[in-house]
């Protein structure tokens, strides 16, 4: 067997097997063999079939099979032994397979296309600057919570007329249509536009409206129609009228002790402005996860946008469209820079993690595990009779999916510890904004 590898660019390669009777016969045989004693034909003792019989009718089969296997084999083993660093996956070079002739070919040529990484330089020092935000809930942010809830503790009540933040039940009627539901309307979720329709009308009032000019977004649609996404998507456009049953008021809870008590805990505090600033505290405190998810993302940014790779982009664009049935020319044009950014922090962390030495041992990724159910259960700690029980569930979770599961929780520790590395290079400043400043940067 022979193997060459043939470079166009810094990006681009052909690579060409020639193969030899030799290289493949012994296998052919051997399988030969194999399917000999299994045979059983008529007219033949079990095992007995002749083997030239066994050759005519799975010879040619065989034949495709093994060579196949032995190409797979050889380029990948090629690609490891020389450490080439490439991208996608060798394909083979189309035309060639047309002109094969199975029956009566001895020597065989073929050939892949390689799309080739190129070295490139990643600067990770105290020059990199990056900001993260400290999150403080201003006065604002503070009394909107507050109302919020206060809404949600408060008493829902039977109400005369509609005003904002009820919820209105009904019937829901397509005009011109057979389609009915019995529905309820949230008023927070009826646009600015169409909201006047609704206020002050009472129970047996009928309004009518345009469905997705009243509900701006999609996935009320669907809840208020009760449809799914394809049949919700039909009613765009449609006229609906909305025949009021019930009216219901959220009274707002008092501001007082069992109020607070509700929020923080028995005597955690117990007066107005104690609870305003532990309130504050606490909206400070659950920015901080979407804080750090920020940094992430820019020190994602940072790196990918100042690290220059040279990437083998038509290469890469035909080997997506050749592996994947749903990536057309117009699915290209839209997300193959995003692609392309994903594939350079992929490149970026590796080549970190590489020169670094770093290693996940399968407790970290059980840890991880671990912590994804606890926050899905509610839990901020594990009692000692449940540990087992926890250890088993995510164990479970590891190994479902045929393994990729634990591939997608190895590779989130992975983006962990390498975006923690990173940190301890780089400069990191803190800037403290409101709640308000964070969501327009975020």
């Amino acid at each position: 067997m022979e193997i060459l590898l043939e470079k166009k660019d810094s990006t681009n390669a052909r690579l060409k097997v020639n193969l030899k009777e030799a290289d493949y016969q012994p296998k052919i045989k051997e399988k030969l063999k194999e399917y000999g004693k299994k045979a059983n034909m008529k007219g033949f003792r079990p095992g007995k079939v002749p083997a030239s019989l066994i050759s005519k009718m799975y010879g040619k089969s065989i034949l495709v099979d093994e060579i196949n296997n032995l190409l797979y084999e050889s380029v990948n083993k090629y690609i490891k032994d020389n450490s080439l660093d490439i991208v996608g996956d060798p394909m083979p070079v189309s035309d060639e397979g047309k002109n094969i002739d199975w029956d009566n070919q001895k020597d065989f040529e073929f050939s892949y296309e390689l799309g080739l990484v190129p070295e490139f330089a990643v600067e990770i020092s105290d020059k990199v600057s990056v900001t993260q935000y400290s999150i403080k809930a201003d006065e604002k942010v503070v009394e909107e919570t507050i109302t919020n809830l206060r809404n949600q503790y408060g008493e829902m009540q039977d109400a005369e007329a509609v005003s904002e933040g009820d919820y209105v039940k009904g019937d829901l009627k397509e005009k011109d249509s057979d389609f009915k539901a019995d529905t309820l309307v949230p008023m927070n979720r009826v646009s600015a536009k169409e909201a006047p329709k609704f206020l002050g009308k009472k129970v047996g009032d009928t309004i009518e409206f345009v469905i997705n000019e009243a509900f701006e977004d999609p996935a009320y649609i669907r809840y208020v129609t009760g449809l799914d996404e394809e049949k919700s998507a039909e009613k765009v456009g449609k006229t609906f009228q909305f025949t009021i049953t019930n009216i219901r008021h959220a009274h707002q809870a008092e501001l007082n002790q069992e109020f607070f008590d509700k929020i923080f805990g028995k005597d955690q505090v117990s007066t107005l402005e104690e609870f305003k600033t532990k309130l504050a505290e606490t909206v400070s405190e659950n920015y901080v996860r979407e804080s750090t998810n920020k940094l992430e993302t820019d020190i994602i940014d940072r790196l990918t946008g100042a690290t220059d790779i040279d990437l083998p982009k038509d290469f890469l664009k035909k080997w997506l469209k050749a592996t994947n049935e749903k990536v057309t020319d117009e699915v290209l044009e839209k997300e193959f820079d995003l692609y392309v950014k994903e594939l350079k922090w992929t490149l970026i962390k590796n080549k970190i993690a590489k020169s670094d030495d770093v290693k996940i041992e399968y407790e970290e990724v059980m840890d991880k595990t671990r912590q994804m159910f606890m926050a899905q259960f509610g839990m901020s700690t594990v009692a000692e009779e449940m540990k087992e029980t926890m250890d088993k569930v995510a164990d479970n979770y590891l190994k479902d999916q045929n393994g990729k599961n634990y591939m997608r929780m190895l590779e989130s520790v992975f983006n962990d510890k390498v975006l923690n590395l990173i940190r301890t290079k780089i400069t990191i400043q803190t800037k403290e904004v409101s709640v308000e400043e964070f969501k327009n940067l975020a």
